[in-house]
């Protein structure tokens, strides 16, 4: 059962991420700035995090060790930006599936490859033939809903 909780979990933040880009392109038309919009949107998520480490967490970690942090771990932070701005420019541009196909396309290709590699810490899972087979799949995917675009 613990492996459904999370697969219905990861599902319902695939449903909530999908609301995202538009929402903050409605923002941007709004403020008239993409960015602007990314940075509402960032700083809603800072609070959001804040107040949840706070109520759920009771606050605890050690927020001295930041400094002792390797240099890579900033890299998520950076592509949280990168992908709420990225998204606000793109999606009202692609349409929100197109844009989303390419993302989670992305995402799977490089996952593949971090888990075959071990990268960041995680546990090597190497490339085979059906993992192979899934991720051209992806790509097909991709290529149709672009091509449902024409």
């Amino acid at each position: 059962m613990g492996n459904a909780v999370h697969i219905f979990g990861a599902l319902i933040m695939g449903i909530l991420v999908s609301l995202q880009p538009p929402i903050n392109a409605a923002m941007a038309r709004t403020l008239g700035s993409s960015v602007l919009a990314g940075l509402v949107s960032i700083a809603i998520s800072l609070v959001l995090v804040l107040f949840i480490w706070l109520a759920w967490g009771r606050g605890e970690g050690d927020l001295s060790q930041v400094s002792a942090l390797p240099w890579w771990v900033y890299i998520g932070g950076i592509v949280g930006a990168i992908f709420v701005v990225g998204s606000i420019v793109s999606a009202p541009i692609l349409g929100v599936a197109l844009f989303f196909v390419c993302v989670v396309a992305g995402q799977l290709l490089f996952a593949a490859v971090v888990d075959h590699v071990g990268a960041f810490g995680v546990d090597v899972r190497p490339l085979n033939l059906t993992k192979l087979a899934g991720l051209a799949l992806v790509l097909v995917g991709a290529f149709l809903v672009q091509s449902s675009n024409r």
